[in-house]
């Protein structure tokens, strides 16, 4: 990607992700398994997040988006490329260097009823990561534990009851107090309000934001709702089909998008104007999203976009920059590519 080959602020730059592949091998066989193909997940993508930063990844199920979340933080051991987390490779790293890496780097999940054990106090649960790091004495680490509660916006009295007792809202603060009982610099957010209605969604948005500024945190927000990365991010990287096909400042994405599934998934984003709503055009793309193990060759959009030609099924399009430095996009028609 071009924008990672030029020279970064080192003291700006905190993630620095160059060509990462993240390919699942797909076997035959019971016995004597071999590998018959892979499903190419995340395909050879380079970003960066300066520190203080939220950069939105956003995109359709199937995309990557989630791979790629899983894969920063290790939780997946990546095919290639490099993770440079303040200069340091953490595709790299393994055993206490690994172990210490996830002190600086967590991650909030999808699904609060999930990601929560039902068999531990919420009060376990927060400061159990504080006890594997040894950070203070169990009456520290309580401390430490209702202030985080307070900080979430939650009783210090709760610190004994069990997740059951708690709605999708509150679970989720859970999740982002666990996530900072540790003093993180980078928090992984993976689609985090999704799960949630939508009238909890702008309370937990609003309180990443506030924790944000509170405790100078860096944030990847991974959404498949532009609505709600417009929100939170300050740059927006879109994804189809395990490679990102866009990236620029949220404001000048929204405004002029450079890539037709860009311009897609804007004209699904509701406004709430009616008279504006009734004359803007609704983009309803053909056909599903390709197969990962069965990757089209030339443009990967190119079966689903109503601009394609005959170049886009031949030749990939280069990620490149467009109308200034901080703007790119991989589309061989990205001039023509309008205002939702």
């Amino acid at each position: 990607m071009v924008e990672t080959q030029q020279t970064a602020v080192a003291s700006k730059t905190m993630l620095d992700v160059r060509g990462l592949k993240m390919y699942f091998p797909l076997t035959r066989g019971v016995i004597l398994q071999r590998t018959i193909g892979y499903v190419r997940a995340v395909d050879d993508i380079s970003f960066t997040i300066e520190r203080g930063q939220t950069l939105g990844l956003v995109g359709e199920s199937g995309s990557g988006k989630t791979t790629i979340g899983r894969t920063l933080i290790r939780l997946y051991k990546p095919t290639a490329g490099e993770i440079l987390f303040e200069g340091e490779d953490l595709a790299k790293l393994h055993g206490e260097g690994l172990r210490q890496m996830r002190r600086r780097v967590q991650m909030v999940f999808q699904d609060p009823y999930a990601s929560l054990n039902p068999r531990f106090t919420i009060g376990s649960l927060v400061s159990e990561p504080m006890h594997i790091y040894k950070l203070g004495t169990a009456k520290e680490i309580r401390e430490r534990t209702e202030e985080l509660l307070r900080v979430v916006g939650l009783r210090p009295e709760y610190i004994d009851r069990y997740p059951h007792e708690f709605s999708g809202g509150q679970r989720q603060r859970i999740a982002v107090a666990r996530a900072l009982s540790i003093n993180p610099e980078l928090v992984i957010a993976d689609e985090p309000v999704s799960a949630l209605d939508v009238s909890i969604r702008a309370q937990v948005l609003n309180l990443l934001q506030r924790l944000q500024q509170q405790f100078h945190l860096t944030y990847l927000f991974v959404s498949h709702d532009l609505s709600v990365v417009r929100h939170v991010a300050d740059r927006i990287a879109v994804m189809y089909l395990g490679k990102i096909v866009e990236i620029a400042d949220r404001d000048e994405l929204y405004t002029a998008p450079k890539h037709p599934y860009t311009r897609a998934l804007l004209s699904a984003v509701p406004i709430p104007d009616p008279k504006i709503e009734r004359q803007r055009q609704r983009i309803i793309l053909s056909g599903d999203l390709p197969s990962p193990i069965n990757i089209p060759a030339g443009c990967r959009f190119h079966t689903r976009c109503p601009m394609a030609q005959s170049i886009c099924r031949e030749i990939e399009p280069k990620f490149e920059a467009k109308e200034g430095r901080e703007h790119y996009a991989a589309c061989h028609f990205a001039e023509k590519v309008t205002p939702v």
